[in-house]
């Protein structure tokens, strides 16, 4: 079978890694892929838009194609390659509007009694600032999102009312582009975060194993929101009880909104939950596999990820059975000084075979090849995974590879899973 993946992340070379581990697959292409992507796949220049994608997936007799990041799918390149009758995974352009617009998504929520943050949505800052405002005069804290696609980084956690109403400007500023032209405002719920992606055609979804990302840049979930610093994978905050709250609560509830929405969907569905005291409650909705989450959980499905991936494209996961490794799998994400500000770029990286040695896998995400040495070329530039029979083990392993690992300025977070471990205490 001949597969073309669509990204350059991290999660895009998970997912390579783990098709170039599928028995069925012959041939298989990423565009526009990365250094550590190329290595295993064919990667390729296309323009990222829906009919340069079915035109190239028609001419090489492709036979599935998997979208990783957000961005094409809100343009709706699947469509594209469905009209030409190719397998695509990925939902519709317009399902894919659960994470192209948080509006969108908060109202699907209410709507179908999927249990969320109580929010209001504004087009313009005066309206915004007098919310804030009201909120904290009752002794309420929120969260600030723009509307649109960030990269991750159009959620502001306000500390106070200052940087509340600092945020609501930065929004309408234009500092997230056309994302920042609606705000929805959330109250802050208090808990802790664990992320449930699940395969979904439509019919049937099926949760995949469960794991924790780390949002913020510092230790002790300390500094801004980022793209995620690091995952692990099962996540013991998810508990046997809360599992079955979330496949009541929000997975099945969310099948149903499909249905009644009349929303085309043949993917990933990815539920950012926040386990509070009255339960668990959506964050937020994002279509595509994590980042860094898939490079967490990927590496433990035993099962062919091509047959799950294909099935899911098909409409047949009532048909997929999965198994997974019982070990825990730890990814710290290494980025470059200044994230998520603005990075130097250019220098060179060191030690990634010594990590892979030492029985990691190195994920690629910002980097290119210059001069024949492959140097940082963006925010968050590798993700290095690792097994452990336990959290401790599976955390010193992860540690090892990170620290044969080395550029200018390097930066990665030295606590990915300690909750875990706290929580096992």
């Amino acid at each position: 079978m001949r597969v073309l993946v669509l990204g350059s992340g991290g999660r895009e070379h998970a997912i390579c890694d783990g098709l170039k581990r599928s028995a069925e697959v012959t041939e298989l292409f990423c565009s526009p892929g990365n250094p550590g992507i190329a290595k295993i796949a064919k990667c390729v220049t296309l323009s990222g838009e829906g009919e340069d994608i079915a035109d190239f997936a028609e001419k090489n007799n492709i036979d599935l194609v998997m979208v990783g990041p957000e961005a094409p799918l809100v343009k709706g390149v699947t469509d594209a390659v469905r009209a030409r009758g190719i397998a695509a995974f990925g939902p519709s352009g317009k399902a894919a509007q659960l994470e192209g617009s948080k509006d969108f998504a908060k109202k699907f929520m209410v709507e179908n009694n999927i249990p969320t943050a109580k929010y209001m949505s504004f087009t313009s800052a005066e309206p915004a600032l007098e919310y804030v405002r009201s909120e904290y005069a009752a002794g309420r804290e929120v969260v600030v999102k723009a509307d649109g696609l960030a990269a991750g980084k159009g959620v502001i956690v306000a500390a106070n009312q200052q940087e509340a109403e600092e945020a609501v400007r930065e929004c309408f500023s234009g500092a997230f582009g056309s994302a920042g032209s609606m705000v929805v405002i959330e109250e802050l719920l208090i808990g802790e975060e664990a992320s449930i992606l699940a395969l979904t055609d439509g019919e049937n979804i099926l949760p995949l194993a469960s794991s924790q990302d780390h949002k913020r840049l510092l230790d002790g979930d300390k500094g801004p929101n980022t793209g995620g610093m690091g995952a692990y994978s099962p996540a013991p905050v998810v508990t046997d009880a809360l599992m079955e709250r979330v496949q009541k609560e929000v997975l099945e509830n969310f099948l149903k909104g499909l249905k009644k929405s009349g929303l085309f969907y043949r993917g990933i569905i990815y539920a950012g939950i926040m386990a509070t005291k009255e339960g668990p409650k959506v964050l937020e909705f994002n279509v595509r596999f994590g980042d860094p989450e898939t490079q967490a959980v990927l590496p433990r499905l035993k099962s062919s990820l091509f047959d799950t991936l294909m099935k899911t494209a098909q409409g047949k996961v009532g048909e997929l059975d999965l198994k997974w490794d019982e070990r825990v799998a730890v990814s710290v994400v290494l980025a470059s000084g200044g994230y998520p500000g603005t990075v130097e770029k250019g220098f060179e990286i060191t030690g990634m075979d010594a990590a892979e040695d030492a029985g990691c896998r190195v994920y690629h995400a910002g980097t290119v090849v210059k001069d024949g040495k492959i140097v940082n070329s963006g925010g968050r530039v590798l993700a290095v995974t690792a097994f452990g029979k336990d959290v401790p083990e599976a955390i010193a392993s992860a540690y090892n590879g990170v620290e044969k690992i080395s550029w200018k300025d390097m930066q990665y977070r030295k606590d990915i899973a300690q909750k875990a471990v706290n929580r096992n205490k």
